[in-house]
């Protein structure tokens, strides 16, 4: 009766929960170091803070379910250990810090997998994106919230989407000075959505306006174009954008800054799910009422399945723990009902919230004109713009593969996880129509890497 949970954010740790609550053996895989995921990062145990929840939101909340997860007899945590592949019922697990020598190689059988991966931001090229100094505006969040360090002393946010707003107060509480946070889209389309404007996301709208009033400017309609600098990013060039992103000419203008954050959305992580053979539909793993993808015994919740924010991730695990507890036999459906409907119904509030969302903050299609033909499009392979473009105009690629093979894009270190779906829409732009393997980029039997040696090392066997 063995669920195997992977992923240790608010969709895992509600998952662990439920499925231990109910009866089943659970074991909860997470690469971090502690509970919680990129919104309920926590800082090193060495820096002993004294109010961690003066910078987390449901502090309290989060607290009673990581301390259950610790104590559970049920659940076992297993920290620092990355899935690296998935066999039948086998997960294939790494344990230790990561990339060092020797890690612990163990084979876990699942009765019931629950995947929640999570995502990673969507940050799109632009001149001087890979300038030192610009960063993905989770990583610069990840360093204000788990090591109270900033990225700058005068930072840009901007992108598109709510996330940029808990960026900028982040960088705040770190001591950094946010010039400006630049919002691409419109966001006074979501509240067009009245019915999906939940009451405490409205509340939490009025407190940032309150925090950022008189202390950072926020523009709507505005897109950061390019960056310049020498060694390092030094100031922004800004431009009011239309709906579809295209600049608005003569609207040009240059901020001074040393960081610039950026962010456009997320991608899910999809390698497992690929692995274990998912239906996605529209980008997203595709499940049913209960969680349940489209292979037996595989469960997804959270961004997997679509993006919606920590309170959606948490019903989402909710249900896909307890319908995973039901799978393996440890509960009937009679006994999860109770907390099932509860879920059910912040999943139902969340998707709607989520479809809401989407609709208010779209990727412009007019975005690709900001790029000169030696814009960097794969970071890790060095591949400008031109020479993806030759590739599909004068060399034929007609699929990611063929893209892959003839310019390099996707084949440096994080495997197209940054630049592959930049790449391919690009691509889809030049020819006219969409790819034949639009999710070739996620699809890696071995999901993350893995030292040959480690590889060769026999690995235990662990129920």
């Amino acid at each position: 009766m063995s669920v195997v949970v992977v992923g240790g954010g608010p969709a895992g740790m509600n998952a662990a929960v439920q499925a231990a609550r109910a009866g089943a053996e659970v074991v909860l895989v997470d690469g971090a170091e502690q509970l919680g995921g990129q919104f309920h990062r926590q800082q090193p145990s060495e820096f002993a803070a004294r109010r961690p929840g003066r910078i987390q939101r449901g502090w309290r909340t989060f607290r009673a379910l990581r301390d259950e997860i610790l104590t559970h007899p049920r659940i076992r945590y297993r920290p620092r250990s990355q899935v690296w592949a998935l066999e039948g019922d086998q997960v294939h697990v790494q344990s230790g810090p990561a990339d060092a020598p020797e890690r612990t190689p163990l084979v876990l059988r699942a009765d019931a997998l629950v995947l929640a991966t999570g995502a990673h931001d969507r940050v799109l090229p632009f001149p001087g994106w890979d300038l030192p100094g610009v960063y993905s505006a989770g990583a610069a969040q990840a360093m204000a919230k788990g090591q109270r360090i900033a990225v700058g002393r005068r930072a840009v946010v901007a992108g598109t989407g709510p996330f940029l707003l808990p960026v900028a107060e982040s960088l705040l509480d770190v001591g950094a000075e946010v010039r400006a946070v630049l919002e691409a889209g419109n966001p006074l389309a979501w509240l067009r959505h009245a019915r999906a404007a939940q009451f405490h996301k409205l509340g939490e709208l009025a407190g940032y306006a309150a925090r950022f009033a008189g202390r950072v400017p926020y523009r709507i309609r505005t897109a950061v174009v390019a960056a310049h600098g020498d060694e390092r990013v030094r100031e922004v060039e800004v431009a009011d954008v239309d709906g579809n992103w295209e600049v608005i000419a003569g609207s040009e203008r240059r901020i001074e800054t040393d960081a610039l954050c950026v962010g456009h959305g997320f991608v899910p992580r999809l390698e497992l799910a690929l692995s274990a053979r998912c239906r996605l539909v529209d980008g997203f793993v595709a499940v049913d009422a209960a969680q349940r993808t489209s292979t037996p015994g595989v469960f997804a919740a959270g961004e997997l399945t679509g993006i919606g924010g920590a309170d959606l991730a948490a019903a989402e695990g909710a249900v896909a723990g307890s319908a995973a507890a039901v799978h393996v036999g440890a509960a009937t459906w009679d006994d999860v009902e109770p907390q099932v409907r509860r879920a059910l119904r912040e999943v139902r509030s969340g998707r709607e919230f989520a479809r809401a969302l989407a609709a208010a903050h779209p990727i412009g299609s007019g975005w690709p004109r900001w790029l000169t033909p030696d814009t960097t499009i794969c970071r890790c392979e060095e591949v400008p713009y031109r020479e993806l473009e030759a590739a599909v105009r004068q060399r034929g690629a007609r699929s990611v593969r063929s893209l892959k093979l003839l310019c390099r894009v996707g084949l440096g270190h994080c495997q197209g996880r940054i630049c592959g779906r930049t790449a391919t829409e690009l691509a889809e732009e030049l020819i006219g129509e969409p790819l034949p393997d639009r999710d070739t980029t996620s699809r890696r039997p071995i999901a993350t890497p893995i030292r040959l040696a480690d590889l060769a090392r026999a690995p235990k066997e662990c129920r």
